[in-house]
């Protein structure tokens, strides 16, 4: 990668003054993802069969949501480090080519855990559990490598502004149903700030019906106090049904 250390020096640099941040937000619902979902099958009964559908079905959830992010930023993220460093993003590539074929590889054993004789089911079972914990351990390195790295000679490269609309890009581009699920996990595992920012941004741009979609959907997942945050940060404390769970 043609990344040299006057580029990293910006990621410390960025502490005392954040720069645009692709990656952050939706990182961090990937982590939340993964981890829920692992130990959600960890702990799975393979003697229930409607727990078994539905934790199987959690592990599909969250390999098509990895596939599809795997695409976003193939098409915007790493089109713009190409732009204007081209290379950069090589290592991440390949690493992006062999996420594909784990993502596969974990798709078809998860599909034959469900065909699995009831007295291997536990065997099954904890063999998948075993591949998606490899699979989420190399990822949460990957991420570390595009927050640093990645963002590096994007910070070099771009202003923020710049960033900002190719952000923008990538969101339009998603789907309503898919951008739902993804606001699922956005939101509540953000902190204040970051929360607030995002549904600012769409409270602002959004249709109100479908930002008021959104906050009916995360309100389940923030605690009492953090969604007093949120609706006060919003100016909507005053708002009947808005405040109450």
């Amino acid at each position: 990668m043609n990344i040299d250390s006057t580029e990293m020096q910006q990621v410390a640099a960025a502490q005392g003054v954040p720069r645009m941040d692709m990656y952050a937000g939706i990182h961090k619902a990937l982590r939340a993802l993964m981890a829920d979902t692992l130990v959600a099958l960890g702990r799975m009964d393979t003697d229930d069969t409607l727990e078994l559908l539905q934790t199987t079905q959690r592990v599909m959830e969250l390999l098509d949501f990895c596939a599809s992010h795997l695409r976003h930023e193939n098409q915007f993220v790493h089109a713009a480090i190409e732009a204007r460093a081209p290379g950069a993003s090589d290592v991440i590539a390949h690493e992006h080519e062999a996420h594909e074929k784990h993502i596969a590889e974990l798709a078809e054993i998860t599909g034959a855990l469900l065909k699995c004789p009831a007295p291997a089911r536990a065997a099954a079972a904890l063999s998948l559990y075993r591949q998606l914990a490899l699979f989420i351990a190399d990822n949460f390195q990957h991420m570390h490598i595009e927050e640093t790295a990645h963002n590096a000679v994007l910070w070099a490269r771009y202003t923020d502004a710049e960033l900002a609309d190719i952000h923008n890009a990538l969101v339009a581009s998603i789907p309503p149903d898919e951008m739902m699920y993804v606001m699922r996990w956005l939101v509540p595992f953000m902190n204040p700030a970051e929360r607030t920012a995002v549904l600012a941004d769409m409270q602002a741009h959004a249709p109100a019906p479908a930002f008021a979609a959104v906050l009916d959907m995360v309100r389940p997942y923030l605690t009492e106090t953090e969604w007093a945050k949120l609706t006060r940060s919003l100016g909507l404390a005053a708002v009947p049904g808005l405040v109450q769970g």
